[in-house]
Parts: structure tokens; sequence; C-alpha cells
């Protein structure tokens, strides 16, 4: 009879403490640690496919350097070569988000804003016309325009504030 007055004991000793746990102070408290955890598995993740990346661009780069080519240097792959440091310069820029979150614990929008208009700038240049249409080239202009837009405007907002 004792283990079950027991048992019932540490079930209510459970309840409460979970209770506890979502009154406003103690639930931001929680939620604030697990954003912390989160956004430093997110750095590290970021970071070893940065490293991969690098690998790759790596690989490719010693393939075209090394192998001959019928006509020209870096003949089909130039566009692939560009993208892949893009796509380096994309993921740091994406660390840089994570780590500026870590640090002041709000998302930059700019920093948001300078990275999509890196990814999209980094699709304009290895925009493939023959595998694509126009329409597309046409709507990641609109795209550029508008981060370009929003980025001035977030700058503007900014530097009057300050």
């Amino acid at each position: 009879m004792v283990k079950k007055e027991t048992g019932k004991k540490s079930i209510k000793s459970l309840i409460m403490q979970f209770i506890h746990l979502f009154k406003d102070d103690n639930f931001m408290v929680v939620i604030h640690r697990v954003e912390n955890i989160v956004s430093k598995v997110l750095a590290i993740a970021l970071v070893i496919v940065i490293g991969f990346a690098l690998f790759d661009l790596s690989l490719v780069l010693i393939k075209d350097l090394f192998t001959p080519e019928p006509v020209g240097f870096f003949h089909k792959t130039l566009l692939e070569v560009f993208g892949l440091f893009l796509n380096i310069l994309i993921a740091l820029e994406l660390l840089e988000n994570v780590t500026a979150y870590l640090r002041k614990h709000i998302v930059q929008v700019e920093l948001v804003v300078v990275t999509a208009l890196i990814a999209v700038a980094r699709k304009i240049i290895i925009f493939d016309p023959i595998k694509f249409q126009k329409n597309d080239l046409i709507a990641l202009a609109f795209a550029c325009l508008a981060l370009a837009g929003s980025y001035a405007l977030i700058r503007y907002i900014n530097q009057t504030s300050d």
C-alpha cells in the first residue's frame, strides 16, 4: 500500500513540475534553451555541409584542371564551378545568420534578405537558357529586384533608426 501512495505522490509531483514548467517565465526559459540547442546543431550541420561542398568543389577543380578537355578550359563545367562557389557562399551566409541569432537572439532580416539575394543571383548566373524558358529568367529578375528593393528599404530604416 505504501508503494501505491509513493507512486501517486511521484506522479502528482511530476504533474506539478510539468504545470510549473508552463508558467510564462519558466516556459520562456525552456523555449530559449531549445532555440539555442537547435541553433547550435544547425551551425554544426552547416559547417559540415560547407566542408563537403569545399571537398566537392576541390574534386571538380582537380578533375577539370588535370583532365584534357576537347575545347577550352572548363568547357562544360564552368557554370557548375560557379554554382559550387556560390553554394559555399550561400552556406557561409546561412552560417552567419545562425551565429548572429546565437549572439543576439534575434533574426536579422537584413542578413536573411542578403542570403536570399545571393541565392537568386546564383540562379541567374548559372541560368541555362536551353534548359529553362525565358519566363523563368524574367521571374528571377523580378525576384532579384524585389529583394534588392527590400534590402535597400531595410538599410534605409536601419540607418534612420540609429
